[in-house]
């Protein structure tokens, strides 16, 4: 028999309210399961909880091992939700702040809707009954997530009704944010998608049972979140498409490593502010810096319809425009990157978990092979093998154009001294991007370089183009020379 209805509470110290609630909650009459998530609260709730279960058979607890954030507990419970096939989603609050009045209206108005939100700005004087600073507090935070996001909803509560059946699962893999900037983030991006979203109009009461869980501290992250959002749907708003991630035909894959950890640096979901930062100025530097240079020497060095392999591809914001006349197939060793590329470039040609050591395509099978920022991260002994694998799959003539940066390049540099700040002064031991230990000191070693793994150099640019960011490096293939590891070193 499908499952119908899960009612989901995330639970912190609420030993006072969790009977009372669950009487409110049978009292409706609902044919709903009940799942509690309750983060190792030290007042005794899990294991109230626990013998409530015991004679309940429609309520389900689960137990985390600590206070692991508040969006963190509604994404785990939505998760579940879907794995155990529920229809529809009911989330709320445990201490009463949610009435369970409302939730039959929720369910009718779910009957068209794919999202119902609990609104606190639909029935005049529902506020009325809090104190002037928690008043300022959600008003600002109403207006700020219209005007910043253009989310018309009342955005920051987590009073909500999911129609699992028509809402993509997948809508979860778009969220970073694991604390209260969920609830804003989560309902942006259903917005963006085109998902129909409706209110219910609810009066929230003064807090009774209970005491706020939000501290000041959680205020400046929520604040600062938006920002990053806001700013990401200026920079990169295909970030926010909700789609199905990549996945990786296990048969090809296996035996695949990752040493430096690239699935990592892709699938980076925190919500520390240097890495938000840092992802910024990375997607504003790729659309409008490094994006306009790449067009340049593709276009410069093939013609329409060629095949090309962009080995090493990452998130594929620097792609969209050669994507538009170029056959591109995208490589790389993380599926997360791949992810973030098929979002980036729904036409692409064919995505290839593989290693850039051994390139799963033929012989002599592509027209070109290009990089950006992925040389500098190998020896010199792993660049030679690199070479030599592009080599084998570039037709006769085929051209390699490498963005590589070197030693005084301007991204360089900016990193030296954005880590030597972040871990040196202020003791934060953050790594914002795998380490780089290769990069191009002239225009002679890369020369010998290309020379010495059977290519002739054709061009080499180190300029204002790209503010001094990379040693754009175009090689085409020759007959093939032998090897000397000893020229890259």
């Amino acid at each position: 028999m499908k499952k119908e209805t899960l009612i989901f509470i995330p639970t912190y110290n609420e030993r006072e309210n969790v009977v009372a609630i669950l009487e409110k909650l049978l009292a409706l009459g609902l044919h709903a399961d009940i799942l509690f998530v309750d983060d190792n609260s030290p007042d005794g709730t899990g294991a109230i909880l626990d013998s409530i279960a015991e004679i309940n058979k429609n309520v389900i607890v689960h137990h985390r091992p600590g206070k692991l954030g508040i969006g963190s507990a509604h994404m785990h419970g939505i998760a579940w939700a879907y794995e155990q096939g529920y229809t529809q989603l009911v989330t709320m609050d445990c201490d009463f702040t949610h009435s369970p009045e409302y939730i039959h209206q929720f369910i009718k108005l779910g009957e068209n809707a794919d999202v119902v939100v609990g609104s606190r700005y639909l029935q005049e004087g529902s506020l009325s009954t809090w104190n002037a600073r928690r008043k300022f507090l959600t008003h600002f935070g109403h207006w700020a997530t219209g005007f910043f996001l253009g989310v018309p909803y009342d955005a920051t509560g987590g009073y909500r009704l999911y129609r699992l059946d028509r809402v993509s699962r997948y809508f979860l893999n778009a969220v970073q944010s694991r604390g209260y900037s969920y609830f804003f983030e989560s309902l942006f991006i259903l917005h963006l998608n085109h998902y129909r979203i409706a209110e219910v109009p609810t009066e929230l009461p003064a807090r009774t049972y209970g005491h706020s869980k939000m501290r000041i501290s959680d205020a400046f992250n929520s604040l600062s979140h938006l920002a990053h959002l806001y700013l990401g749907k200026l920079i990169n708003p295909e970030r926010f498409d909700i789609v199905e991630p990549y996945q990786p035909d296990d048969t090809k894959s296996a035996g695949l490593i990752d040493p430096q950890g690239w699935n990592d640096y892709w699938s980076r979901n925190d919500s520390k502010q240097a890495h938000l930062l840092y992802d910024l100025i990375a997607a504003f530097y790729r659309r409008f810096i490094i994006r306009p240079s790449l067009d340049k020497f593709i276009f410069a060095n093939f013609s329409a319809e060629s095949i090309l392999v962009h080995a090493g591809c990452g998130s594929g914001q620097v792609d969209r425009d050669i994507a538009q006349k170029m056959s591109i197939m995208a490589l790389d060793i993380s599926t997360v990157a791949l992810g973030m590329y098929k979002k980036s470039n729904r036409n692409v040609r064919k995505l290839i978990h593989g290693s850039i050591f051994d390139i799963p395509l033929d012989d002599a099978s592509v027209n070109g092979i290009y990089n950006l920022g992925v040389m500098e991260h190998f020896s010199g002994s792993e660049i030679v093998l690199i070479l030599n694998e592009f080599h084998r799959v570039l037709m006769p003539r085929g051209r390699i154009v490498l963005f590589w940066p070197p030693k005084y390049g301007l991204s360089v540099m900016f990193l030296k001294i954005v880590h030597f700040i972040l871990n040196k002064v202020f003791k934060k031991n953050v790594q914002l991007h795998p380490a780089e230990i290769t990069h191009i000191a002239s225009r002679k070693q890369a020369e010998a370089i290309l020379n010495n793994s059977g290519f002739s150099m054709k061009d080499y640019s180190f300029g204002i183009g790209d503010l001094f960011t990379h040693a754009i490096i175009v090689g085409e293939k020759m007959e093939f020379s032998r090897i000397n590891p000893e020229v890259v070193a």
